[in-house]
């Protein structure tokens, strides 16, 4: 396994208002970098000050997007301790991401050194205000000085930082979301199921649209027949209906989530009944209308769990429990968020550690 130096910054910034974080605004002291070349592999493992990168503008990455990213965070207990959720399934779905691109892979122990050391040296930027977290965002990209489309035989792994409040300045109040009925985000046989940087910037155009209408996220369908529910926004999705849970089944085109992993677990656990299966928007509203669709919520690292109070389908509002954050959503982000802050026990053996 690599050995990892370290740089420390000699200009340490001041920390910002943990009251006032909002979202990636910030940075660390230091990012975390390694380099592939096809002939020596991974090599040059190293933690440095925090910077720009030295890129060739004929870089891979900028003219072919080949890329591949993970979003994550640390944490702080009240008792001090710093540690990750379920680090080592962001490594392993980076891997399986950088595969569909064409990517080289990383090894798994050492992608969670990696991770561990970098946490491990900024740890003093874990904010300790309850909400607060330290996101991570480790990310892979091919980095060939040529023009020409061709396999890729360099590229750079770094891990930057930034401490983080909450994703919506609604927090955890309920969002109005939109069906968008004509821009795909994507298809089976894509890269709907990898976290690459691709998949955001398809989904920018109907993501302003519905910000300009007062919407917070848009509602996905399938790229073929343009009428089973995929994902909302940059999340996975779920819906309760007559007491059990529904959420799209991973088909190749929904990305799988870790938080959505971690939720179905925590459900089934609960003794909830969860299907996993192709849910029309139809379906959706029909269950609206029939009063039987009692809860919906998005599920992604970043917000953890995103209530939804409001689905605009064919210029028609579906108002979900009376625009209120449901009974089990709460429950489940209480659940979460208390797994993560070290306030509920960790039966899952999920958070790790970091010394």
């Amino acid at each position: 396994m690599l050995d990892i130096s370290i740089t420390k910054t000699t200009s340490p910034k001041a920390k910002p208002d943990e009251s006032n974080l909002g979202f990636g605004k910030y940075f660390t002291d230091h990012m975390f970098i390694t380099d592939y070349t096809a002939e020596k592999g991974w090599h040059d493992a190293r933690i440095v000050p925090f910077g720009n990168l030295d890129i060739h503008p004929a870089s891979t990455v900028l003219h072919y997007g080949a890329e591949v990213f993970e979003g994550m965070k640390a944490y702080r207990t009240e008792k001090g301790v710093v540690q990750m959720f379920r680090p080592l399934e962001n490594v392993k779905r980076m891997n399986m991401s950088a595969e569909r691109l064409c990517l080289p892979q990383l090894d798994e122990e050492f992608g969670l050194k990696a991770l561990h050391e970098f946490v491990k040296l900024e740890k003093d930027w874990v904010p300790r205000q309850k909400g607060t977290s330290l996101y991570l965002r480790p990310f892979l990209f091919g980095n060939d000085p040529l023009l020409g489309l061709r396999t890729i035989d360099r590229a750079m792994f770094v891990i930057i930082a930034s401490p983080v409040g909450n994703y919506y300045a609604e927090g955890i109040n309920p969002v109005k979301i939109t069906v968008e009925t004509k821009d795909v985000r994507a298809v089976r046989g894509g890269t709907g199921y990898a976290k690459c940087g691709g998949n955001y910037a398809a989904s920018n155009r109907a993501a302003t649209k519905a910000s300009e209408k007062g919407f917070s996220q848009v509602l996905w369908l399938d790229g073929v027949e343009r009428k089973y529910v995929e994902e909302v926004g940059s999340m996975n999705v779920m819906f309760m209906i007559d007491g059990k849970v529904y959420t799209p089944k991973l088909t190749g085109s929904v990305l799988p989530g870790i938080t959505r992993k971690s939720i179905i677990e925590v459900l089934k656990d609960w003794n909830y009944e969860v299907i996993e299966k192709e849910i029309s928007i139809d379906e959706l509203a029909e269950a609206v209308k029939e009063g039987r669709l009692q809860e919906a919520w998005g599920t992604g690292t970043a917000a953890v769990i995103s209530p939804i109070g409001l689905l605009n389908y064919q210029g028609v509002d579906y108002i979900i429990n009376n625009n209120e954050i449901g009974e089990l959503t709460a429950k489940l982000y209480d659940e979460l968020t208390g797994i993560q802050a070290g306030l509920k026990e960790d039966k899952f053996n999920w958070c790790y550690k970091v010394d």
